[in-house]
């Protein structure tokens, strides 16, 4: 059966049969993102990349509604030796390219503000829903650092080199309406349906061919990287992958039956 462990500064839940629902739970220190939690969420990708069990779509908020996640936790960096501060963020950083990793989709479920390394985590997911009072910022040149979790280059592919360029130097933060503008979230919500409404769309995700979804994931990611001939021969390899799948024939065969198909992940 499948089953995850209890962690400290994070909760897993099941919903709706084939959806994850992971909270950031430190909501005494605005979800901030500190070593503990670092161990505990590589582990949870680390476990669900080997065995996700029931699971195809994955949403990530955090505890109450005002913060998403603050970023790093500072008063636990403070004081740290240059040797201490990069063996965590090492951690960090497998963390995080850990999630980036993961087959299937994680949409984040923003509920509140996400600054520095929580918007960070927010855009290594594979979109984004906000709460209307929400607000974003990285504010890492502000304390002397950058960011060091994707932000200089996540950003840049959801807004373009010039308004990530001024965001990252400045370190302002912006509003949830400047954020869907310029498409780094793909909907704002009201502040009490921002998980619902992201849960509503796992749902759709998770009722579609499982493969199909982990298919596209690969293919929109890998293929972005390459040159366009290349990426349509990748996406082409990719499609032939499912012909021959036990779903693509449910498909077909609950289309012409006129009925809701069931796939299996077959």
């Amino acid at each position: 059966m499948f089953a995850l462990p209890e962690y400290a500064t994070i909760t897993t839940a099941i919903k709706s049969d084939h959806i994850l629902l992971i909270t950031l739970n430190r909501p005494e220190v605005a979800n901030a993102l500190n070593t503990q939690m670092g161990e505990e969420l590589l582990d949870l990708w680390n476990r669900l990349i080997a065995d996700p069990g029931p699971v195809r779509c994955v949403v990530l908020t955090g505890a109450g509604d005002k913060i998403f996640c603050a970023g790093g936790d500072l008063k636990e960096r403070n004081g740290m030796s240059k040797a201490q501060w990069q063996q965590q963020h090492e951690l960090f950083e497998r963390m995080y390219w850990t999630l980036v990793d993961l087959p299937y989709p994680v949409i984040a479920a923003v509920n509140g503000h996400a600054y520095a390394g929580g918007l960070e985590m927010a855009m290594c997911c594979d979109f984004i829903y906000a709460s209307k009072t929400a607000r974003f910022a990285l504010t890492e040149v502000t304390l002397g650092i950058m960011p060091g979790a994707g932000g200089t280059q996540n950003l840049p592919r959801a807004v373009g080199d010039r308004r990530a360029k001024e965001i990252l130097m400045t370190g302002r933060p912006f509003d949830c309406n400047d954020a869907l503008q310029w498409g780094l979230v793909n909907k704002v919500c009201e502040s009490e349906q921002t998980l619902e409404q992201a849960l509503e769309t796992a749902a759709c995700i998770a009722g579609n061919a499982p493969l199909s979804v982990r298919q596209i994931k690969k293919s929109v990611r890998y293929g972005g990287q390459m040159e366009l001939r290349t990426a349509y021969r990748f996406e082409v390899e990719a499609y032939n992958h499912l012909i021959d799948t036990e779903d693509r024939h449910e498909g077909v065969k609950a289309f012409n039956e006129k009925r809701k198909p069931v796939f299996r992940g077959k």
